[in-house]
């Protein structure tokens, strides 16, 4: 089989790297790890080097980038390169904010790493989103019934976004913290409902659960996630991919929940355009309401 284009991979070298890290095997994982916690010094490194850093074999590098779209090893790291390249031009930053948060950072360090890693967890997830599934999402919530949201740690704080959003204009919506009140409110969904799922990996248990137990009973399932192969991602009808970037000190509960909460934003405005008018009126009207519940000072 031919395969893609330098051209095309260098765009999406990352982005494809962490779409397919469910797939790998712990080897191969670690591969991965290192590559995507610093691309840069990954594209300097001979295969047998990084094969020994991952404390792996070269047949485990080989099958990696196999994997993720390439014939050589050469071709990837000419890609990783210009990668980090071009997102360093295009945001000025210096090579070394791809680098990890260390302990020898300065608060200064720390600020330019998230800021640009959370940039970025943005800018890629807008670059993989699907607008033809978020116009689904967008369709079939305005519609709905009942909207039903759930997630867990992380997750479960961006379904409270999520849910708070809609109720604002008007939108019956829940957003469960607890497992079984997830399960219990999706086995009560039907035709005219709307399950969504919120799960970084894909492969939370009981947020798998939920959303079979509401596509069981009828629902529309909708998964935000950042593996879009994943058990969430297959047992969903609409899926919203994410592509947030994680590393050991910069966890998925940062990259994710950005990313996450880009997306939430996303389909919430869909909805509300979708309903502009009433919309509106609902935004005003919860808007008046709070709106003495502020401290004004007289004389600033």
């Amino acid at each position: 089989m031919e395969m893609p284009g330098s051209a095309q991979l260098s765009r999406t070298v990352l982005l494809r790297i962490r779409s397919v890290l469910p797939a790998l095997r712990p080897s191969e994982r670690a591969v991965a790890d290192l590559v995507l916690s610093d691309p840069s010094r990954a594209a300097s490194m001979s295969i047998g080097d990084l094969a020994e850093e991952c404390g792996t074999s070269t047949t485990s590098v080989v099958r990696f980038y196999k994997k993720v779209g390439y014939g050589g090893y050469a071709a990837l790291r000419l890609d990783l390169a210009r990668e980090t390249a071009r997102e360093s031009a295009a945001h000025d930053v210096p090579a070394e904010v791809y680098e990890d948060i260390n302990t020898a950072d300065s608060l200064e360090d720390i600020v330019s790493k998230i800021a640009f890693n959370e940039t970025m967890s943005i800018a890629d997830t807008a670059q993989v989103l699907d607008v033809e599934q978020l116009a689904r999402a967008v369709s079939a919530v305005s519609g709905s019934r009942k909207t039903d949201i759930f997630g867990v740690g992380a997750g479960g704080l961006v379904g409270q976004d999520m849910q708070q959003k809609l109720h604002r204009i008007g939108l019956t919506s829940f957003s469960w913290c607890d497992p079984h009140a997830a399960l219990a409110s999706a086995a009560l969904q039907d035709a005219d409902g709307v399950a969504v799922a919120i799960s970084h990996s894909g492969a939370t248990l009981d947020t798998i659960d939920f959303l079979k137990t509401a596509k069981s009973a009828g629902a529309t399932t909708i998964a935000i996630t950042n593996h879009a192969d994943s058990p969430l991602g297959r047992a969903a009808g609409i899926v919203l991919s994410t592509a947030a970037r994680e590393t050991p000190f910069r966890p998925g509960a940062m990259g994710s929940r950005i990313a996450q909460m880009m997306i939430v934003d996303c389909l919430f405005v869909g909805v509300a355009q979708h309903s502009h008018d009433a919309s509106i009126a609902a935004l005003q009207k919860t808007h008046a309401a709070v709106q003495d519940r502020k401290l004004w000072r007289a004389n600033p």
